[in-house]
């Protein structure tokens, strides 16, 4: 025992005596907690944190047990209760600190990936629209040269050209518009205008707008719905999922197969669903088919001299518009080819089942 009136000699002599007591007793409890440690090392943050303050108040409880022979004097009774009313402080503390550090932990890694993951959509993008810009871009020139140095002069071969070079036009100012819609998605810049819209109206118009390019290809598509629901949303931007989907059923169906659409009530959530015959989508790629700019295999690899070619696009935003509107969108192959569905929240309740104004089972082309 140091007594108070002793000089700084002979406190050290009496450190001296005790360091190998409180090195016995202690050191062991601090490798166990380095094993705890190791075998924890994969837990959680908050678990690890834990184990961490109670190593050190472990090993002086032990190590003051130690040297004092395991004599509950006063004064050990006191430093013990100061220990455990030390752990009853910064255990639950440590356990909050470690959840918020491992929240914010998660948050940063995901933010990272959702990083990474962007920046490898971007770079992507970029090699699919400069590939996809090229070939219409020399199509046109190559087109305009000719005009130009009159190796074309008939007229019925000036107005051939004249029509390709209007398709490409097209075709570029599709791209354009499809990289500008795509840009608002991603940079949280699109604004809509919410309010109760009729899906009828909405998915009418969009496969009345893909009947000409269905006839071209002599797909069919059919229109079913067993009601027609009021659905919450902005009227441009459904009907731009819907001629999408339509549009990218139409592509990846061969000539006389079948696009169907249908329309439903599933619970408190319209559904849209769109089924084509592009004969399935292999289980390694059907999770990357709302990628941007991807496209998949030859199978599915939109067609190259014609106006319905895109840049890969189409199904990013209409995914991203579904997400606007608060809704989900999923695929999966699906008979002869793969479904896509769009769950939509209602507006109201469902009224008049069954009615389709003239479109369902409607057939086009």
């Amino acid at each position: 025992m140091i007594g108070p009136g002793e000089p700084f000699a002979e406190m050290l002599t009496h450190l001296w005596h005790i360091l190998p007591f409180a090195l016995l007793f202690s050191l062991p409890v601090a490798a166990l907690g380095g094993v705890a440690l190791y075998v924890l090392r994969r837990g959680s943050l908050a678990t690890t944190l834990t184990v961490l303050v109670l190593i050190p108040v472990l090993s002086t409880l032990v190590g003051v047990l130690g040297v004092s022979g395991f004599m509950f004097t006063p004064a050990l009774t006191t430093m013990l209760l100061v220990c455990l009313l030390v752990a009853l402080v910064t255990v639950p503390a440590a356990i909050i600190l470690g959840r918020a550090i491992a929240r914010r932990s998660v948050w940063e890694r995901e933010a990272r990936e959702r990083e990474r993951a962007a920046e490898a959509s971007r770079r992507e993008l970029v090699a699919w629209i400069s590939h996809d810009l090229r070939s219409p871009l020399a199509g046109i020139q190559a087109m305009a040269e000719a005009l130009a140095d009159g190796v074309v002069s008939e007229r019925d071969e000036v107005a051939d050209y004249a029509q390709r070079i209007s398709g490409e036009t097209k075709r570029l100012s599709a791209m354009v518009g499809d990289l500008f819609e795509l840009s608002r998605i991603t940079a949280g810049a699109l604004e809509l205008t919410m309010s109760a819209v009729p899906l009828r109206d909405v998915v009418s118009d969009a496969v009345a707008a893909q009947a000409p390019v269905a006839y071209r290809k002599r797909v069919r598509v059919l229109a079913n719905a067993s009601t027609w629901p009021v659905v919450t949303g902005s009227d441009p931007e459904l009907a731009r999922i819907v001629r999408n989907l339509v549009s990218n059923a139409i592509r990846h169906t061969p000539p006389d197969g079948t696009v169907a659409v249908e329309i439903g009530v599933d619970g408190d959530e319209a559904l849209l669903a769109v089924d084509d015959s592009c004969g399935g989508i292999p289980d390694d790629e059907i999770t990357r088919v709302f990628d941007v700019a991807f496209r998949g295999t030859q199978a599915r690899t939109p067609e190259r001299g014609g106006t319905t070619s895109g840049g890969g696009l189409g199904l990013a935003i209409a995914k991203g518009l579904v997400e606007a509107h608060r809704g989900r969108i999923g695929v999966h192959n699906h008979g002869p080819g793969c479904r896509f569905e769009v769950r939509l929240p209602l507006a109201m309740p469902q009224a008049r089942p069954g009615s389709a104004g003239g479109l369902t089972g409607r057939r086009l082309a």
